[in-house]
């Protein structure tokens, strides 16, 4: 072996070509994870959280004292609107019209969705809370069939179809709006608010509705009685617009398409997005669109099926006195919102998915033994019967305000979600107690709502297997929200550079 051989056993290593690739390295990390700065990481104001919290909830709640009051007073509203010597024949026609609000909220999220991402979050919500409001009183102030003959029917149509287009802007811009103020480690919490205006809104219809029904006779309710619920709607509706007007945008939004634009700022950049446009959804996010689809499905059928059907169920189908029934539905829901939002915390700490699987599993589970506990005809193993399907459903309930919007990004979410969300709901949804009416006029058993519910949840399993933990992670699109200063230093501080680079 020579000298040189010694000196030079292997290829020398060229000091430039290091530096070239370590400098090539530190661009590839950067553009796969940017360096965070400062003003880039949102610090949440806790009371504008709250605030924008209870407006959003406040309208969920408005949406569904309306199908609460519609779902409890189906046989009454069958008789105003449908003379019929067929009971069943006048319960479907109402559940269909119940079902045809239904039918046009797809196309309310399809334009009031995209517009949230245009012209901002705040101005469509405002507008959906508005026509709300203006579909409910309007029907309670309708002429009954005796009255103006087949008018009051088509009235009664044309207004759900009002409510079902307004309905069609707002889970997917309510949620939406939560998600994006709350901050990222909270927002299964502030989220289950949103579901916590749920039950409100079908506590406050099922409360209304016994009251009135306990407080006066069959005919009084017939004539005059059944309207004092959706006049209520009027008031409610001016409070919630007051609440959602003084808001400002979601922080989310005003950074959209970069810097702290103002909204109207971050609205204009967005109109020049061809990823905003309504085609780009359907052609780009197809694969988180039907995966919420599959999401929405499963916790809407047992949804409708357990807080809408179920008192007309146990009345129609079991026998039982309306109001008994409302009254042990109405201590369910009080006490699932007594635990809602510790399940939003619990979802914070644990995730999402093992939230959400928690009650798929329940309703594939329990259905069955729920429904043959009700067959009993005790008010105990009713109750037991409700409770156990109610606990399954508050797991759902608690978490999916806020998994569901986690899956779009920011420039298209309330689009998004709102197309998605109502297709499903619709389709799927608003049909459960048209649907489980029907099978069970063919099939002639009275398990039917429980098939139903555990087909839905099937179809949950493989949906929550199939997506992402979203749990305690910055929105897609979006930077970081943390609730102090100090946290945001940290996030800044932890995402530094590797000094051995």
């Amino acid at each position: 072996m020579t000298a040189t051989d010694h000196e030079n056993p292997v290829d020398p290593v060229d000091p430039a070509a290091v530096r070239r690739h370590r400098m090539l390295f530190r661009a590839i990390e950067k553009r796969r994870h940017p360096k965070l700065r400062r003003s880039d990481i949102t610090v949440t104001d806790e009371p504008a959280v709250k605030r924008a919290t209870k407006a959003a909830a406040l309208g969920n709640a408005m949406e569904w004292y309306d199908f609460g009051i519609y779902s409890y007073l189906a046989a009454t509203l069958g008789k105003v609107f449908f003379p019929s010597d067929n009971h069943t024949a006048q319960l479907l026609s109402t559940f269909a019209t119940f079902a045809v609000a239904f039918l046009v909220r797809p196309i309310g999220g399809m334009v009031l969705g995209p517009l949230g991402d245009k012209i901002g979050r705040k101005t469509i919500l405002a507008l959906t809370m508005i026509m709300m409001a203006i579909g409910t009183f309007a029907i309670g102030l309708i002429p009954s069939h005796g009255t103006i003959g087949i008018w009051a029917p088509a009235l009664l149509i044309f207004f759900r179809l009002v409510q079902g287009f307004s309905t069609g802007g707002e889970y997917g811009g309510a949620s939406t709006f939560i998600a994006e103020y709350a901050p990222d480690k909270r927002r299964g919490y502030f989220g289950s608010f949103l579901e916590f205006g749920t039950l409100a809104g079908y506590v406050g219809a099922s409360g209304l509705v016994v009251a009135l029904t306990s407080l006066l006779s069959d005919d009084q309710m017939l004539h005059w009685g059944w309207r004092i619920p959706f006049l209520v709607a009027a008031p409610l509706g001016f409070i919630g617009l007051y609440l959602r007007l003084k808001l400002d945008e979601t922080p989310a939004f005003q950074k959209l398409e970069g810097g702290q634009a103002r909204a109207t700022e971050a609205a204009d950049a967005v109109e020049t997005s061809a990823a905003a446009d309504l085609g780009k959804i359907f052609t780009r996010y197809w694969r988180p669109l039907l995966l919420c689809v599959a999401l929405v499905a499963a916790y809407n059928i047992t949804d409708y099926m357990l807080l809408s059907y179920m008192p007309t169920y146990l009345s129609d189908e079991l026998g039982y006195d309306t109001n008994h029934g409302l009254l042990i539905l109405l201590i369910v829901m009080v006490l699932q919102m007594c635990v809602i939002n510790q399940v939003g915390r619990l979802s914070d700490r644990f995730g999402r998915k093992p939230l959400l699987m928690t009650g798929m599993l329940g309703f594939l589970v329990l259905s069955v033994p729920s429904f043959l506990l009700i067959r009993q005809g005790d008010i105990v193993l009713i109750t037991l019967g409700l409770l156990l399907m109610g606990l399954s459903l508050v797991a759902m309930l608690g978490t999916m305000s806020a998994a569901l919007p986690a899956i779009f990004p920011t420039h298209v979410r309330y689009g998004s979600l709102s197309v998605a969300y109502n297709f499903s709901a619709s389709l799927l949804g608003g049909t459960t107690p048209l649907v489980i009416t029907a099978l069970i006029g063919v099939f002639h058993t009275n398990l039917m709502p429980a098939f139903y519910a555990m087909g839905a949840a099937a179809v949950g399993v493989v949906a929550v297997l199939a997506m992402k933990e979203t749990a305690n992670k910055p929105l897609d699109g979006s930077p970081p929200s943390v609730e102090s200063e100090a946290e945001a230093a940290e996030l800044v501080r932890a995402q530094s550079p590797d000094p051995k680079f």
